[in-house]
Parts: C-alpha cells; structure tokens; sequence
C-alpha cells in the first residue's frame, strides 16, 4: 500500500482518532459483493468502551443482503471545517478504517446501540430515548455493528 503524501497532516493519535469518531454524526462505508461496489452513508453512534461504531437501518435491502454475504467494510469518518476563502483551501479531519460489521440480536444490546447513537445525534437526548426506545420498537429495529482495530 503506498503511504500518505503528507505525513505532517496525518492523524495517528488514537485519542483524536476517537475524538474524530464521537464527534461525527455520520460515517460512509463501502462494501463490496461480487466485485461490485457499494456505498452508503450512515447515521452512527461510537461506543469508545467496546470499540463498535453503531449503526441502524431497515431488516431488509441492499446494504443488509452485500453484508450477509461479505461483512468486511472500508469506512470514513470526516469532520468539515470549510472552505478557507482566497486561500483555494478546504480544512477537514478525516479517518479510514477496516472493519467487520455483525447484526446485534440481543434486546439489552440493542438498547446499549441505541442510547449511545441518540447521545450522539441529539443536543437532548433524553426525551428522543424516552419516547422511542420501547421494548417493541427494540425487537423491530436492526442495529450493526461495525468493529475495527484503533
């Protein structure tokens, strides 16, 4: 694999690595089937502690049927910083990662999935948490989890 160009701007410190992670509200992974590509943007939430970007989507479709076929993702997390006026510049963070994504089953798992990608999204979390995570909602929703070494 070739390196990075410009190793003054890149990030190798796992707390900004992790900072990167829980700030961002949403992340684009790639996956592939057959040698045909795939790309979504996610919604997701960072679980430092476990180290599992989490994720929620529909039980069936695109995305759940490359996955059930081929796990292995490539993913972006990017912060924007805009476009520096006259300078012909745009200021950014972003990471890349290799990971593996698996389909939480367990209902207290999926509640744990959930309460930390609503922290994430919204300013108050607690209402959003209370009004949506029922047990039914719980069974009904699929919750990945994407695992990746830091």
């Amino acid at each position: 694999m070739n390196e990075m160009r410009r190793k003054e701007k890149e990030i190798t410190s796992k707390q900004e690595i992790i900072d990167i992670l829980t700030t961002t509200k949403y992340v684009t992974v790639a996956m592939c089937v057959e040698n045909n590509p795939y790309l979504v943007t996610l919604t997701q939430g960072y679980d430092e502690k476990n180290n599992s970007l989490y994720f929620h989507c529909a039980k069936q479709g695109k995305k759940i049927d490359i996955l059930k076929q081929n796990n292995v993702v490539w993913g972006q997390a990017l912060i924007d910083h805009g476009y520096v006026e006259g300078k012909c510049d745009h200021l950014y963070a972003t990471i890349h990662f290799k990971g593996r994504v698996s389909f939480i089953e367990d209902i207290d798992e999926k509640e744990h999935a959930l309460k930390i990608m609503i922290k994430q999204q919204e300013k108050i979390p607690e209402p959003v948490m209370n009004d949506q995570l029922s047990k039914e909602s719980l069974r009904n929703v699929t919750i990945g989890s994407l695992n990746f070494a830091l």
